[in-house]
């Protein structure tokens, strides 16, 4: 089984920004010499490298089978996805909710509310957000405040193992010196000691806390230690835990949470189940950044984006297209002009399945087609999509992989004046269109315009009134155009009469193309499309 667990939603009051809430966060360098104390793990091997925060290099993915695993987010959404559906990993997704904290207690207390009741109206909050960006939800959500026997007993263990003393005061430390030179897995070299206040009851300032005694007017449960509640690092290596046991293969998440957190996570998990590598694999995503700026977005730099007020502007298709474009473990810049971008871009595949249909249905006449070009860079484009992908999901390579496959098609697809003679291709049109489309679909994204020209209900409003729009000038201009069985001088006359109809759709296509709206008449019909996604001249690294 695949084991796998998310990082839990900490901090709720910061999860509807785009930083935290889509889990984006930078890159850390750090030595790789710790690779030769990776224990790799036997099992099946699901033919994707993955790069591994705990050796700092790529390492091939084996688990114990091919039944289950987990990643939440959109750009662990989209790894999620594609070990799915490409790899054949059925996954289990576990993600652990903190519904207590300190920013919790301290919002609650301002607004005169429990603090049960805040976390719960942030926790309904990040899950419509999370929905609305098409992330998939996890098999399980489990809550610190419902687990805290379990965390209370996991303490207790790690206490009896040699490795956490309590106080005078009430709290719970785990005691970093007993765990010697194997602190440290993530992040190379522990850090140095830390300043702490003067009435500090640690044995070492690098110790952390397991339990924290209550404070006046603060919720709490009873432990053997006295009244308190959990430290942070506890509830996540407690839940993960309680579905995995003693054993991780992957453990996902903001490369800001490698330290203190995930190390942190190591040491508790290692010294309570006594072995030797709990977690086999870490996976760090990157940073949003502001764009022109080095810095990450976030709520407390005042420089965030809320998803609500994002998806008023663009569509979760367009956010995803515009994740596929960088390596999930790099930043990523963030801004109007590269939303811009992703979004032509991606009605430019659209504009290229739409006009293949229409070559598929008789209605875009063009050229003969080169079949044996355009079926050999179909497999090639299956075949290097596919090594993408398994190269550490490797999404940017990937999709330059099918926008070259486009632009090969669009070069096909060269409108001419009248219907041409000959044998028509349009099998190999139709093949190009289902992979394209199984793609996005794999990556979450529909190619359906509707879903990406913008995020709310009144682009899909426009976009019904533009087709029926488009529908209604067709009508005219074919009636317009039809003479029937008349020839000669009637038919001349007829063509006459009608020609202010015709030069009335004319006038429409001109102002409605000023409006960026392009319509296109066919052999038989019209089609339409947003002026400026055409994706013909895109080639991979334009």
């Amino acid at each position: 089984m695949l084991r796998v667990f998310r990082a839990h939603l900490a901090t709720p009051l910061l999860r509807a920004s785009l930083g935290l809430g889509l889990g984006l966060w930078p890159v850390r360098a750090v030595s790789g010499a710790r690779g030769k104390d990776w224990l790799q793990p036997a099992g099946h091997d699901t033919g994707v490298k993955v790069y591994n925060s705990l050796t700092q290099r790529k390492d091939s993915l084996i688990v114990g089978s091919a039944d289950a695993a987990s990643c939440s987010y959109v750009r662990f959404d989209i790894i999620r996805r594609i070990l799915t559906r490409v790899f054949g990993c059925n996954i289990i997704m576990v993600m652990g909710i903190t519904d207590i904290d300190d920013k919790i207690i301290k919002r609650a207390n301002e607004m005169k509310i429990s603090p049960a009741s805040l976390a719960n109206l942030y926790e309904e909050d990040f899950k419509q957000d999370m929905a609305a960006l098409k992330v998939l939800p996890p098999t399980v959500y489990l809550r610190v405040t419902e687990n805290i026997p379990q965390i209370i007993s996991f303490i207790e263990g790690i206490i009896a193992n040699g490795h956490a003393y309590s106080t005078a005061k009430g709290n719970v430390y785990f005691d970093l010196q007993s765990r010697g030179d194997k602190y440290g897995k993530l992040v190379g070299v522990a850090p140095g000691p830390v300043a702490e206040p003067g009435d500090s009851d640690k044995r070492h300032a690098r110790d952390f806390a397991l339990w924290k005694a209550a404070k006046p007017q603060e919720m709490f449960w009873a432990s053997p230690w006295g009244n308190g509640r959990p430290g942070w690092h506890i509830e996540c290596s407690t839940i993960s835990s309680l579905v995995f046991g003693s054993q991780l293969d992957i453990h996902s998440g903001g490369i800001d949470l490698a330290f203190p957190h995930h190390e942190n996570e190591i040491a508790q998990c290692e010294v309570f189940h006594q072995c030797q590598q709990w977690g086999n694999y870490f996976l760090h995503s990157g940073h949003l950044h502001v764009k022109g700026k080095e810095e990450k977005m976030s709520k407390s730099l005042k420089n965030y984006i809320t998803i609500k007020d994002f998806l008023k502007t663009f569509s979760p298709d367009v956010f995803r297209f515009f994740c596929l474009q960088s390596s999930y473990r790099s930043a990523i810049d963030y801004g109007d002009s590269t939303m811009l971008q992703a979004k032509h871009l991606l009605l430019g595949v659209a504009a290229f399945v739409q006009d293949a249909r229409a070559y598929m249905k008789g209605q875009l006449a063009c050229g003969p087609i080169r079949e044996d070009v355009l079926w050999e860079r179909l497999s090639h484009t299956r075949a290097a999509v596919k090594a993408a992908l398994a190269d550490d999901f490797d999404t940017p390579r990937a999709v330059d992989a099918i926008m070259d496959l486009i632009h090969q098609g669009n070069r096909q697809l060269k409108v001419v004046a009248k219907e041409p003679r000959g044998p028509r291709s349009p099998a190999v049109f139709g093949a190009i269109i289902s992979y394209i489309e199984q793609f996005f679909e794999t990556v979450g994204i529909s190619l359906a315009e509707r879903q990406f020209v913008s995020g709310d209900s009144s682009s899909a409003t426009l976009h019904s009134v533009v087709e029926e729009l488009v529908r209604f000038r067709l009508k005219v201009r074919q009636f317009a155009l039809a003479t029937g069985e008349a020839t000669g001088e009637a038919r001349r006359q007829l063509l006459l009469e009608r020609q202010p109809l015709l030069e009335a759709c004319d006038t429409l296509r001109q102002d409605l193309a000023a409006h960026g709206i392009s319509i296109k008449d066919r052999s038989s019909t019209s089609t339409w499309e947003l002026l400026g996604r055409r994706s013909e001249d895109h080639k991979p690294g334009s």
